[in-house]
């Protein structure tokens, strides 16, 4: 069994809780989380008479995916709705400090994405890094209800399980923080995670049987699944 992550403790400290936040949150500028995540919606968000794409990051943590979202569409001249969600008020009130230093309008709420229905509002309903936190029938359950939920795409970011990328996660949360929260749960991430066959299996029982998965750069692999049109 998977050591639990010291990031999922409620009785986390505050001041570890910020710090490592902010290191997750460099980590996934390394890896490029928003430029994969862009690479799959801008198709969408260009589209010719669309109004706007509306999209739900559940298990937001500080909202650094979202926020860097939403920067990169206003460069690109394509209107976003973003809306984020995650199980810590904490994490809730660092991501609407960081979009507000952003100058970008992200909306936020509570929801536990295991226990709670995901709202069936929204175009995309994405996450980043969270798979990995649950065992493999709560992740059926998390992608049988984004499937529910999302009018058009579902994109699920997370790790690759493997030697290289448990190497490249040691190193790079050394280097880019200092917080010995994300110093030992880099590892046990990886640990944690899941590889593309297993992704694929995961996607399959939840019912995304056309979803593709696929292995990206920096250790990460991305699912996307699309609804007919």
């Amino acid at each position: 069994m998977v050591e639990s992550e010291l990031m999922d403790d409620p009785s986390l400290d505050k001041r570890e809780h910020q710090k490592a936040l902010a290191g997750l949150a460099r980590l996934n500028r390394f890896g490029d989380a928003p430029g994969m995540i862009w690479d799959e919606l801008s198709g969408l968000a260009k589209t010719p008479g669309h109004g706007g794409l509306s999209i739900l990051d559940i298990a937001t943590g500080s909202g650094d995916v979202p926020v860097q979202l939403a920067r990169i569409a206003r460069k690109a001249g394509a209107i976003l709705s973003i809306h984020a969600c995650d199980i810590s008020e904490y994490a809730l009130g660092e991501a609407k400090q960081r979009a507000t230093k952003a100058d970008v309008e992200v909306t936020t709420f509570t929801l536990n994405a295991v226990t709670d229905q995901i709202p069936r509002e929204y175009d995309v309903v994405m996450c980043s890094l969270f798979m990995h936190h649950l065992p493999e029938e709560a992740v059926v359950e998390v992608l049988y209800k984004m499937k529910a939920a999302a009018r058009k795409m579902v994109l699920v970011n997370d790790l690759l399980r493997n030697r290289k990328t448990y190497a490249m996660a040691v190193g790079a949360s050394h280097l880019l923080s200092r917080s010995k929260v994300v110093h030992v749960d880099a590892a046990l991430s990886v640990c944690a995670a899941f590889s593309v066959p297993e992704m694929d299996a995961l996607a399959e029982r939840a019912g995304l049987k056309d979803a593709v998965v696929r292995p990206w750069r920096f250790g990460r692999m991305l699912l996307k699944w699309e609804r007919e049109r």
